[in-house]
Order: structure tokens, then C-alpha cells, then sequence
């Protein structure tokens, strides 16, 4: 099985322009990212997919793999998408966030072993919730998850509602999960959902997954006790300063 590792990078961040090109003590975000990516052995390749020619050409200077793409997608995963038509050799694409800049390998070793069923059309990764500001974060959205460990459902809010009790205790009855924002496709599939339009869903809760799960397809999950760290604005590179 030939995996592909594909890491979308965009310059024009809302919330923290330029970010995969900020300096994390000594190395770009986007360099650690790519150079945690091929630590793992099972990826065949690891490309770093942009619409900048300032990334691209940072890639290309520190000896690494970069695509051009264009300007006018929405996601990560359409970035993935239009990178993958080009590499029709690989038979699993894996979209790695361009924002942890400590990825740990064995999470993408975690994910790619979801595909060793060849049932699975889409895979992600989930953690236990631990702490009642995780479970109560908007930002950090939560997974249900059905007996044969495929999500049906992703929301901002802790779902299930726990009736009968208070909130500060729901996690003494129920195990939580928050969603892992790594994902695996197979290549077919990811040509087909990234040519579907928005959803009900998706429109409801600003989470593209949704829109998969709309149409029909099944999100393999496999857990992690492994925490990331994603950098989403400039105070976050506090934490890897201080580290």
C-alpha cells in the first residue's frame, strides 16, 4: 500500500498570517511539521502542499517536497485533493495538519493502520476527554463514536447531553471523545468528497467532516492517549518557547 503524506500550508491566515513560516527556536513551523512527517516509515512521500510561493520556495531551500496549488480552496482537504490527482500511484492519502509543529509520528502510524481494512474509506483519530475545559471548548470538537469505531457525529458541544445531572459531573458518567484533526483517505474517496457541496450540517457546526458524514461516508477512528498542540494565533508559540 503506498501512502501518501500530505501536509496543506496556507500563508493567509486569519487569525495568524505567515504562521508556517514563524521561527519556533531556530526552525519555521513548517519545517518541524515536515521533518516529524518522515519520521514515520510507512509514508511513501511527504509533500508540502501551498498556494505561496514564499513557503513553497522555503520547502524547496531546506530540501524538502513542495506543490503549488490554487488560491481559491476552502480546506486543508481540497488542498490534499488537488496534490494527490498528481500522485495516482499512492493508494492512501494522509492530511497532516500543518500546525503541530511536534507531531508525534506514531499518530500518523496510528491513523494508516485504520486502512489495513479495506473497508475503510476515511479515518481520524480520537483522545479521551480528560478535563471539563476540554469537553466544554468550542474549539476543540467532540466525537460521537458507534460500536464498529466510526464517528457519527462531531460537534462543538458535548454531545450526549447527560439527563438528570450537572454538568460538572458528566464526565464521571460518560467516556468523551474530542477529535484529533489528523485524517486519512483513500484516494478515490478523496477526489469524491471534496466534490461535494456544503452541508445543512457542516453550514451548522463550521466542521467540513459533517459534510462526509451527510452523504453517507464512514469515518474510520482509532484512539490516542498521544496529546497535540496545534499553533492557531501568536500567544500559542508561548507553550513551545517555554518548552
Amino acid at each position: 500500500m503506498n501512502i501518501l503524506g500530505i501536509i496543506p500550508a496556507r500563508y493567509a491566515s486569519s487569525r495568524f498570517p505567515g504562521k508556517p513560516l514563524v521561527d519556533i527556536a531556530g526552525k519555521t513551523m513548517i519545517r518541524r511539521v515536515y521533518e516529524q512527517a518522515k519520521k514515520c516509515p510507512n509514508l511513501s512521500e511527504v509533500i508540502v502542499a501551498t498556494d505561496d510561493e514564499h513557503i513553497f520556495d522555503h520547502v524547496k531551500d531546506f530540501g524538502g517536497v513542495a506543490a503549488m496549488t490554487s488560491t481559491n480552496h476552502q480546506s486543508g482537504t481540497d488542498r490534499c485533493a488537488e496534490v494527490a490527482l498528481k500522485y495516482p500511484q499512492h493508494d492512501v492519502i494522509i492530511n497532516i495538519q500543518g500546525d503541530e509543529p511536534f507531531i508525534d509520528p506514531e499518530q500518523i502510524n496510528i491513523l494508516i493502520s485504520c486502512f489495513k481494512s479495506p473497508d475503510t474509506q476515511i479515518a481520524t483519530l480520537i483522545k479521551k476527554v480528560q478535563t471539563e475545559q476540554e469537553l466544554f471548548n468550542p474549539n476543540s470538537p467532540k466525537v460521537l463514536v458507534n460500536k464498529r469505531s466510526e464517528a457519527i457525529y462531531f460537534s462543538r458541544l458535548p454531545l450526549p447531553y447527560i439527563r438528570g445531572q450537572e454538568e460538572q459531573n458528566w464526565l464521571q458518567h460518560f467516556t468523551y471523545f474530542k477529535h484529533i484533526g489528523i485524517y486519512g483517505y483513500r484516494a478515490d474517496v478523496l477526489q469524491e468528497i471534496t466534490k461535494l457541496p456544503v452541508s445543512s450540517l457542516e453550514k451548522a457546526e463550521s466542521l467540513e467532516q459533517l459534510r462526509w458524514i451527510e452523504n453517507g461516508y464512514r469515518i474510520k477512528v482509532a484512539e490516542t492517549e498521544l496529546e497535540t498542540f496545534a499553533v492557531d494565533t501568536p500567544e500559542d508559540l508561548k507553550f513551545f518557547l517555554i518548552k
